[in-house]
């Protein structure tokens, strides 16, 4: 088995889902990933190690997906990640005063408290979250998710 077989059948599965995460759309994820390791492939001498190769991987991934959208103007009801956060933003500040929301977002725990505030006040993206944390940046959106909806019982 080459290298790059062995990259393929250790990564598909994290580029998959992560691309499964952007367009909620199994057989469109599949395409989107299939291209990412035909790109990778291509451009296999240009990975010179300053990052782990599953994040190069999912780079080449968001920039196909975003690539296909761009390239086939395709229009979807899903709202992207920047829209959702910032209607959730809305609807937290339009339901809640700045002071009732500071004081739920204080009774987190961490990493959920710190993740959040990264996310929102410093609008860190996840890779910059995962790196500061040293984590994955699939972690960083799992925490991130997470943390909203335990600030969201906290609110209740």
């Amino acid at each position: 088995m080459t290298n790059f077989e062995e990259v393929y059948f250790q990564f598909f599965d994290d580029v998959y889902l992560y691309v499964l995460s952007l367009c909620h759309n199994e057989s469109l994820a599949e395409e989107i990933t299939q291209e990412t390791f035909f790109k990778a492939l291509k451009s296999i001498d240009k990975f010179k190690g300053e990052c782990k190769m599953r994040v190069w991987l999912c780079q080449i991934a968001k920039n196909t997906y975003f690539s296909y959208f761009k390239k086939n103007k395709y229009i979807t009801n899903e709202p992207c990640e920047e829209e959702r956060i910032e209607c959730f933003v809305q609807k937290l500040l339009s339901s809640e005063t700045k002071l009732e929301i500071h004081k739920a977002l204080h009774s987190l725990e961490e990493p959920y408290k710190e993740v959040f505030s990264l996310r929102i006040f410093g609008e860190l993206s996840f890779l910059h979250i995962a790196e500061i944390f040293g984590k994955t940046e699939n972690w960083a959106r799992v925490t991130f998710y997470r943390s909203k909806h335990k600030l969201k019982e906290a609110l209740k």
